[in-house]
């Protein structure tokens, strides 16, 4: 059996996220039916992580196994004319039999991006957190800082506990206004320079695993800061002690992206 490893982009507006629900259609379903018709079997896929409804990803990660000698070139094209237009398969891959998209990875970055200015604009909807209101993002970046780090992130869990633990570690957490929307670049860069009057606002966050809602509840926190109603003491309370309630609303599902995940270098095995 080979091992396939799939890179894809998908806008999640239309789907109720990455795992098969019995109320809608799902992003798995639709590439395990895609991988079904072009291989002729019936294929489970494996995933970095399951995005939520309305969840968008430009660098999901997923594998499966199959019997099939199609060449991985041919599977990009193969699955790409059964999939959606909504569903980009960005890359194709063969790797080594251990390599599981799941339990191999060793950190994720996400992107939440938030168009701050007014009036709203029309085409932006389904794909930022549109918010009038004035943010101080120097504040937001300043009390990101409190949460890097290896800590207890319950408080920014929905209905904890999820998981056996809640404990997390950020590696990165930027708060900074830009000019453009390049999320939706195939290949994202952590380096894209800040401005100090750009409409979006992007969130960046990259940590080792992330809790149920996690990164919409650190938006939704962040923006309390920046609207100056929570400060660095409140985040850091929230940390030693604070309750879902006690931190700030779940940003919506529009402004959340899938950037990227990172393994450990995984040998590619030859195709043929």
């Amino acid at each position: 059996m080979r091992n396939i490893r799939l890179r894809l982009a998908y806008d999640g507006t239309g789907y109720v996220g990455w795992q098969v629900q019995p109320n809608g259609p799902s992003v798995q379903a639709a590439v395990e039916q895609a991988i079904q018709r072009l291989t002729g079997n019936p294929t489970r896929v494996m995933a970095a992580g399951r995005t939520d409804s309305g969840v968008h990803a430009i660098g999901q990660v997923a594998n499966f196994s199959t019997g099939s000698k199609i060449p991985c070139p041919n599977i990009q094209s193969g699955l790409q004319h059964f999939l959606p237009d909504d569903i980009v398969v960005v890359s194709v891959d063969e790797v080594d039999a251990s390599f599981h998209a799941t339990y191999s990875a060793t950190a994720k970055w996400y992107r939440y991006v938030i168009h701050n200015t007014s009036p709203s604009h029309p085409f932006l909807k389904c794909y930022a957190w549109q918010y009038e209101a004035s943010l101080d993002v120097s504040a937001m970046h300043e009390a990101a800082q409190v949460l890097v780090g290896t800590h207890d992130f319950r408080a920014f869990e929905t209905q904890f506990p999820n998981r056996a633990s809640s404990v997390r570690t950020i590696h990165r957490l930027d708060v900074a206004r830009h000019d453009q929307f390049s999320t939706w670049a195939l290949s994202p860069r952590a380096d894209e320079p800040a401005t100090d009057d750009g409409a979006f606002v992007w969130i960046d966050v990259a940590a080792d695993g992330f809790l149920y809602n996690m990164v919409r509840a650190i938006a939704g926190t962040l923006v309390q800061v920046g609207r100056l109603r929570l400060d660095v003491d409140d985040v850091t309370a929230l940390l030693t002690g604070g309750s879902r309630s006690d931190a700030g609303e779940t940003a919506p599902a529009c402004g959340l992206y899938l950037l990227q995940v990172d393994y450990d270098q995984t040998p590619p095995v030859a195709t043929s």
